[in-house]
């Protein structure tokens, strides 16, 4: 289909198929064995897929909408030859995932936001979540470096005071990067920490300023009460603040990711997605269920260590490199 015309510059495709080389491996070995001796997509074929589907991640809901799109193929052309059936799931996870309202672009930006009532500039402010271990701090430092390599001023704010060590990692990407970091020590009010993050990003014009925050799900509704309590005191200083609120899930942990996105979802209302070390694992058709399922745009992938290798999400890319 024309869609799936090369949009990514080579090293940056490169990169992708490379870290979702494990996911498409697997994936390709799975459906050539589910087709095997077959000629053409009957219903021994579907169930085998089905199950192909649901084993590589894609989660159950998201798989059903998948088989059915191919019935209706298969209903409607009335015969479709197992050769064929790569090229069809290109083709449907696309348009699946094109329902979504994700994945449209190929390089990070950040909208123009009117100017606040003294006529500052608006910084545009990007709060972080996500448990432990995800790769949060990662992504925030990739983050940063990919936004301040366009030209824009960001600084970061520690608002993570639950633990010291993800205050010191912050503060190894903030140096890193060589942006400014906002922090306050262990055990301060994450909220005190993302004020002044954005009272300092203002003063110094800043264009972005990205939050970290804790991830501890061990009780909901603490996790709730203090990000919503970070939100309200950043509205002090910036009106509109938080712009987008990212929730960062670990793609190597398959349906684990699934559930922590129902658990941050229901905790606080989740703008953004980026999904993490897809490189590891063959677990990447869990981007595609969770895009699916949450109708949340799946902004970020990260596709390897580098700090070039967390990749702005586009889904015709995607769905290219996973079907390679």
């Amino acid at each position: 289909m024309s869609f799936f015309k090369k949009i990514f510059s080579s090293d940056k495709k490169e990169t992708l198929d490379k870290g979702l080389e494990k996911s498409s491996t697997s994936f390709l070995g799975k459906l050539s064995k589910a087709v095997a001796g077959k000629s053409k997509v009957d219903d021994a074929v579907l169930d085998n897929l089905e199950e192909v589907l649901v084993s590589s991640d894609v989660g159950v809901n998201t798989t059903l909408k998948v088989i059915e799109r191919i019935e209706a193929r298969v209903a409607k052309d009335k015969y479709l030859g197992t050769d064929e059936l790569n090229r069809i799931l290109r083709e449907e996870i696309a348009a699946l995932l094109s329902e979504t309202n994700s994945g449209e672009e190929t390089e990070y930006v950040i909208p123009q936001l009117p100017k606040q009532e003294n006529g500052r500039k608006t910084p545009y402010v990007l709060m972080v979540v996500g448990v432990n271990g995800v790769g949060k701090t990662t992504t925030i430092g990739k983050l940063a470096y990919q936004f301040k390599k366009q030209g824009l001023k960001v600084v970061l704010g520690a608002a993570d005071t639950f633990r010291a060590a993800a205050i010191d990692q912050l503060q190894v990407w903030a140096d890193r990067v060589d942006v400014p970091m906002i922090r306050q020590e262990m055990g301060s009010d994450p909220a005190s920490v993302a004020f002044d993050a954005l009272e300092s990003g203002v003063n110094q014009d800043a264009d972005v300023i990205i939050i970290d925050t804790a991830g501890r799900l061990h009780n909901k509704i603490n996790l709730m009460n203090e990000l919503t309590k970070v939100k309200r005191v950043m509205q002090k200083v910036v009106g509109d603040a938080p712009h987008d609120v990212l929730l960062v899930l670990d793609g190597s942990t398959g349906q684990n990711a699934f559930e922590q996105a129902k658990q941050f979802t229901a905790a606080t209302e989740v703008t953004s997605l980026a999904v993490t070390k897809l490189d590891g694992t063959a677990k990447g058709g869990v981007v595609i269920g969770i895009s699916d399922q949450f109708q949340i745009p799946v902004k970020y992938i990260g596709v390897g260590e580098g700090i070039e290798d967390l990749q702005v999400f586009n889904k015709f890319e995607f769905v290219d490199s996973f079907f390679k």
